[in-house]
């Protein structure tokens, strides 16, 4: 079955960076568009950045364009983002996801935590 696993959150102050990795396994991978997601506490689940499987197109949320670029190595079946210039607003658990035949799945989950 679909596994996505996230790794890579912690605590980190303003201005920091942190790079959130996710591990796909379960599915051709190089076939599907791969995107993270991010939920505030008492906030809606929201996208943040999407990444094409063919073209490596990607697509991000007006709040970090700049900041987070996502990426993909197909051979090793894990797409990444890159965040930089934490903002105390970034704070959430960030999911990895896809869409495969009308199911959306997604990971566990990694804590982003953005404070002095």
């Amino acid at each position: 079955q679909v596994q996505l696993v996230e790794s890579g959150g912690g605590l980190v102050q303003p201005g920091g960076s942190l790079r959130l990795s996710c591990a796909a396994s379960g599915l051709t991978f190089s076939r599907y568009k791969m995107g993270w997601f991010r939920q505030a506490p008492g906030k809606e689940r929201e996208f943040v950045a999407t990444i094409n499987w063919n073209d490596g197109n990607t697509n991000y949320a007006d709040s970090v364009k700049g900041r987070f670029p996502i990426s993909r190595d197909n051979s090793k079946n894990m797409v990444y983002l890159q965040m930089n210039s934490l903002k105390p607003e970034d704070t959430a658990v960030y999911y990895c996801g896809t869409g495969i035949s009308g199911t959306y799945y997604w990971g566990q989950g990694t804590q982003v935590t953005v404070s002095s």
